[in-house]
């Protein structure tokens, strides 16, 4: 798992065939190198126990099927929410149907274009604060440089959300909470594939529960507060304002403070983990391949405090997004059938299980060109642009799509550019990341750099 090869860091696969039980006990320990590598080359799987079928559909025809067009007819699996409901609760993350589209109605004006433009000024409030606080880690001594992006990333949320810096004394405790909960908890847990008996041991953690019961109340005080000043007339106009103000078009209703609660904890979830993992791999790979660092550096000295600088960065844009592919934030998703189903000439049985993997196929060898190197140039090329559009899903896809997707790629771009302004980076050769999947794509033992002023 070396990058002697000079490609980026990718887990070894297990042997093709394995018992269930010897399954199980690999997908526990690490969801990517519990597959096998004919998965980076097929375009579907099929995976039959007693218990339940599962198909991974990597041909993009299917994907696009899945997501974009019959919806309706592949909801969320019940079964992804075992592990995640107790921070969630029935947030847009985990609801279908009639709940789902009322959520997306109420959300997504919040994170409409203009809105974005609004959002900037506390993007890159955070970001200088992100640059200021690695100022003392800038010795050239190794930096876990996870840390400092959860850091960085959270206090982004919190400053768009709720007009607070991470300082805030709420928002310190939720981020403390949370770094404990995200090692916790994967994102996907083996309920989400194994429907099986009820005597199956589903692996969830006490304290994983716990500590969502301890960032739920916290977002409690969080939103009662905000509440309090809108009824006052004392409210910021920032998200959670936006959100909490907004009336449904269809039934006039506004989400009750119960509602408000599991949807701040999804963006919570989404907006700073996701963003955190993203930002330490750009990093650790723009040190690994200091030409492209140089090439995003020279970019970022455009920089302003205005909007409009993101349009300039070009060169970081396609860096972010090279990172995204290679090392997505959330590996997998799981749909179920409402009915039977033919996928290639196979029957896929109502209630089925069917995985969309973002890792698989942004990795996948008869789709991309040298898909396991890094080369932001890619999007340049017809092969990347093709496969932008047929093969990249960072965000899922379709009317799931992510509501935070152009917010999540402004901030990214934005951060990149302004660490690589103020630093120089250099990996620590002895410690190469090693990627497992915890709530998001994370690295085993953190994320190690060295870091210089420029």
């Amino acid at each position: 798992m070396s990058d002697e090869t000079g490609r980026p860091p990718k887990p070894p696969a297990r042997p093709d065939s394995v018992s269930l039980w010897r399954y199980l006990r690999l997908f526990r320990a690490d969801i990517l190198s519990a597959q096998p590598a004919r998965l980076y080359r097929a375009w579907m799987a099929e995976f039959r126990t007693p218990f339940f079928r599962s198909y991974m559909v990597n041909d993009p025809a299917l994907v696009d099927l899945v997501l974009k067009g019959r919806p309706d007819d592949f909801p969320k699996s019940d079964r992804i929410g075992a592990g995640l409901r107790p921070l969630l609760g029935e947030s847009v993350f985990l609801t279908n149907g009639e709940t789902w589209k009322r959520q997306r109605r109420i959300i997504d004006p919040a994170f409409e274009g203009g809105r974005l433009k609004d959002t900037f000024p506390a993007m890159w409030a955070a970001g200088e604060a992100a640059v200021e606080r690695l100022a003392a880690r800038a010795t050239g001594r190794p930096v876990e440089i996870e840390a400092e992006t959860s850091h960085a990333a959270a206090d982004v949320i919190f400053r768009t959300l709720f007009s607070i810096p991470i300082e805030n004394e709420i928002a310190a405790e939720v981020f403390d909470r949370f770094r404990t909960h995200q090692r916790e908890q994967p994102i996907l847990n083996l309920a989400a594939f194994v429907p099986g008996p009820r005597w199956m041991p589903r692996f969830f953690s006490r304290r994983a529960k716990a500590t969502a019961r301890d960032i739920r109340r916290l977002i409690v005080r969080l939103t009662d507060e905000r509440a309090a000043e809108i009824a006052a007339g004392t409210a910021p106009d920032d998200l959670a304002t936006k959100i909490m103000t907004t009336a449904d078009p269809v039934t006039g209703e506004r989400f009750t403070p119960s509602e408000m609660v599991d949807q701040v904890a999804i963006f919570f979830l989404a907006g700073h983990e996701t963003s955190a993992s993203a930002l330490g791999w750009a990093l650790w790979l723009v040190a690994r391949y200091p030409e492209w660092q140089e090439r995003a550096a020279a970019e970022a000295a455009t920089l302003e405090p205005s909007f409009a600088t993101l349009a300039r960065l070009r060169v970081t844009r396609d860096i972010w997004r090279e990172a995204l592919r290679l090392y997505p934030p959330v590996p997998m998703m799981v749909r179920e059938t409402t009915r039977a189903e033919t996928f290639r000439g196979r029957a896929a049985p109502e209630g089925a299980q069917v995985v969309l993997s973002p890792w698989h196929l942004h990795r996948h060898t008869r789709l991309w060109d040298a898909p396991d190197d890094f080369d932001p140039g890619r999007w340049q090329t017809e092969n990347g642009r093709r496969c932008q559009r047929e093969a990249y899903m960072p965000f899922s896809a379709g009317p799931r799509v992510c509501t935070g997707a152009g917010f999540a790629m402004a901030e990214g771009v934005l951060l990149l550019a302004m660490i690589l302004r103020a630093y120089r980076l250099e990996v620590v050769p002895e410690r190469t990341p090693r990627p497992v999947a915890h709530l998001t794509v994370r690295s085993a033992d953190g994320i190690w750099l060295r870091l210089t002023p420029r």
